[in-house]
């Protein structure tokens, strides 16, 4: 949360011809937010159904998913159910440092996008990346686009 995920991705859906970007976010917007075993199984059946319908059309080449997956059982859960014997998968993690995370969520937080506990969340987390079976790309001191553009040579 605060690496810039979203931001990247949605670069990378212009700079790769043919591609379609999915939030994992959005399959979670609701209100009230409830976060139960009903709510999280329903949230992973979507996001799958999702992928593997853009993995089955024909017009797209690329598919752009980004989502907190701080635990590799969550990668590990989403790729098992995915159709992807004619894909290549990377999986990447975008990380930085805790100094530039405190201070984007700071940002975020002034201009009314986040509430004030999202910087002890993401914080928290910082050390579940490292032991992730994912490309790691530190995202400290980088624009958006010199991001995306490091993940499209990949």
């Amino acid at each position: 949360m605060g690496v810039g995920k979203t931001a990247v991705c949605q670069e990378l859906k212009v700079r790769l011809n043919n591609s379609v970007f999915l939030d994992g976010d959005w399959c979670w917007y609701a209100h009230p937010f409830h976060v139960t075993e009903e709510t999280k199984k329903m949230v992973m059946e979507n996001i799958c159904f999702l992928l593997n319908q853009f993995i089955r059309c024909s017009a797209y080449d690329n598919i752009i998913f980004c989502w907190v997956m701080h635990e590799q059982s969550i990668i590990d859960t989403i790729l098992s159910k995915l159709n992807t014997a004619n894909c290549e998968v990377k999986a990447i993690s975008l990380i930085c440092e805790e100094k530039e995370l405190r201070a984007r969520l700071t940002k975020d937080i002034a201009a009314g996008k986040r509430k004030p506990d999202i910087i002890e969340r993401s914080l928290a987390r910082i050390p579940l990346y490292h032991p992730l079976d994912t490309i790691k790309i530190n995202t400290t001191g980088k624009t958006v686009s010199e991001v995306a553009e490091e993940i499209a040579h990949i």
